[in-house]
């Protein structure tokens, strides 16, 4: 089983090694990553995202053995690994700038490390051969890195950490020197090789359309601290603080503050009555200084006043081609909404009802998420007037 723990995960630089200003310094240091916890399932692929400077491709040096745990526990497949050498982890690793010799030709570049260890001629052709096929690279054996393509050096890359055969592939960055287009068929290739080999996949990036495709679960960093882990789709439609909801998502999520009182949330001097089962979650929470959040492609605007809505002012319009960025001032804050169609000229009056199935409420203190209807337990739900409400909550979402 190719299962990988990590337990309160700490790594400080030493001030004279290190300095991000965007991470936490204490006496002993910069705490590049602030006690990680996380447990990788066998045959996962799951994917470390957040903005540069995060902690994410140390979090990665780590288990790979190439960076010294400062504290915590690191355990693969239950064996406890903190000083275990990196030849010892049977670990593959594909970095972001290949890393290819460049007097050697692709052949030699993906076998060399099975010809180190001296691996039986047969069983290294049928390796080679087998990579090969997959990645594309037969018409290139004989060429040396300077006559590849970007793409090409990227799956000469993969190649040579696949020809490998270990339990573990971890990938830091692997698309990130490849144009928009190469990177969209490089996630296909990723996907495809790991259906087709079963290792455990731990890849780092800080681009969120890669870790929401390739990845099966999501772990979203920021400033050393790990933010969330979960499915793309939850890490999208449930998101569990401000920081995640705003990351993760382009245009990025609307966040607009708002005092809870009197059953009636107030939103830059506007005031909406929620549905019932939000009403209920934000009385629950005892929070009454809120955040209210909701993506731009939630959105539908109309010209005019609408009853129980926000109102706001159309400032401008962007066209995308396939469909129109509209910017909304509402009280002072900008709202983007993405829509197919322009309801009024720039310097109207609009406004948009809220969708309940779309609705995202945080605190305003702690910025984590208050929850959301349709993940209420029974337990929490024993004071709850309307279980029929709460039950149908998101059935359209």
């Amino acid at each position: 089983m190719s299962e990988v723990s990590l337990q309160h995960i700490e790594k400080v630089y030493p001030h004279s090694e290190k300095k991000k200003s965007n991470l936490k310094v204490t006496d002993e240091g910069v705490l590049a990553v602030q006690d990680f916890n996380l447990n990788i399932s066998d045959r996962e692929f799951i994917v470390l995202v957040g903005p540069s400077g995060c902690g994410k491709s140390t979090t990665l040096r780590m288990v790979a053995g190439l960076e010294e745990i400062t504290r915590g526990e690191l355990y693969i497949d239950g064996k406890l690994v903190n000083d275990v050498e990196p030849k010892d982890r049977d670990i593959a690793m594909v970095f972001q700038s290949y890393a290819l010799y460049p007097h050697m030709t692709v052949r030699e570049n993906i076998t060399y490390t099975l010809r180190v260890h001296k691996l039986d001629r047969a069983e290294l052709e049928t390796r080679l051969h087998s990579v090969l096929e997959i990645l594309g690279l037969e018409p290139y054996v004989q060429r040396k890195p300077r006559e590849l393509s970007g793409g090409q050096r990227q799956r000469v890359a993969l190649a040579r950490a696949l020809v490998k055969q270990s339990r573990y592939l971890l990938l830091d960055e692997p698309l990130s020197i490849l144009d928009a287009q190469l990177r969209v068929q490089a996630r296909k290739v990723l996907v495809k090789i790991h259906d087709l080999y079963q290792q455990t996949f731990v890849y780092v990036t800080h681009d969120q359309v890669e870790a929401m495709t390739v990845g099966q679960r999501v772990a979203l960093m920021n400033q050393g601290v790990l933010q969330m882990v979960d499915t793309p789709y939850r890490v999208y439609n449930r998101p569990a603080n401000i920081f995640t909801a705003k990351f993760i998502g382009s245009p990025s999520t609307n966040i607009l503050d708002a005092d809870w009182a009197d059953g009636v949330l107030h939103v830059q001097g506007q005031q909406i009555r929620l549905p019932d089962c939000w009403s209920w979650l934000a009385e629950r929470s005892g929070e009454h200084e809120l955040c209210l959040g909701i993506r731009p492609e939630h959105i539908r605007l109309q010209a005019g006043r609408a009853e129980n809505g926000l109102t706001g002012t159309l400032r401008y319009v962007e066209d995308y081609g396939n469909k129109r960025g509209i910017y909304v001032d509402v009280g002072g804050t900008e709202v983007v909404c993405m829509c197919n169609r322009v309801p009024c000229a720039p310097g109207e009056t609009v406004s948009f009802q809220l969708d309940s199935d779309h609705l995202h409420l945080f605190s305003r203190t702690t910025t984590n998420s208050l929850g959301y209807p349709d993940e209420v337990t029974e337990s929490d739900d024993a004071q709850w007037d309307s279980r029929e409400e709460l039950l149908s909550y998101g059935t359209s979402a």
